[in-house]
């Protein structure tokens, strides 16, 4: 679905999501963009420390290692087909028989 939001969600690791200020990033993640495929997130009235801890991570994106990339993979959402196809690949590599 994400390919063919309009406009074309941006890297956030890249100059010109980084090149924003906390308060745009934080404008924009609190109230959304209309007419795009970014809701708001934050809550109507009252504080919202998701959206400041949204915004720190956003900054440390472009210095994130491999390491912490890798651990973050775990988090992201799978299919059944994809999760199905990681099981039989790790069954495989642990040497469990192959079902039929």
């Amino acid at each position: 679905m994400g390919r063919n939001l309009y406009p074309k969600a941006p890297d956030m690791r890249k100059e010109t999501t980084q090149a924003l200020s906390d308060g745009e990033l934080y404008f924009i993640i609190h109230n959304g963009i209309r007419m795009s495929g970014m809701p708001a997130w934050g809550p109507p009235s009252g504080p919202d420390p998701d959206s400041w801890a949204l915004v720190h991570f956003i900054r440390r994106l472009p210095r994130l290692s491999s390491i912490e990339l890798k651990d973050m993979e775990q988090f992201n959402p799978q299919s059944p087909m994809e999760s199905n196809e990681q099981k039989e690949e790790e069954d495989f590599l642990n040497g469990k028989p192959e079902k039929k």
